[in-house]
């Protein structure tokens, strides 16, 4: 799935982005850390791995979206 950076924080690791349709959803530390990303900026495109549905909806991964 993919998704646009819409917050991050450096001492955290965490964030949200923004999913195609506007919906924010956030991410953990874990899930940024598992994708071994060192920064990451608002408007950037990224790739999510999720689990769960709907309001249960839960990054497990953010890496950058490559071509």
């Amino acid at each position: 799935m993919q998704a646009t950076a819409y917050t991050y924080d450096p001492e955290s690791r965490s964030g949200q982005v923004l999913l195609d349709d506007g919906t924010p959803v956030p991410f953990d530390a874990a899930a940024f850390d598992a994708g071994g990303l060192r920064l990451l900026r608002p408007g950037q495109r990224v790739r999510i791995e999720v689990e769960g549905a709907q309001d249960g909806l839960r990054i497990t991964l953010v890496t950058l979206q490559t071509l």
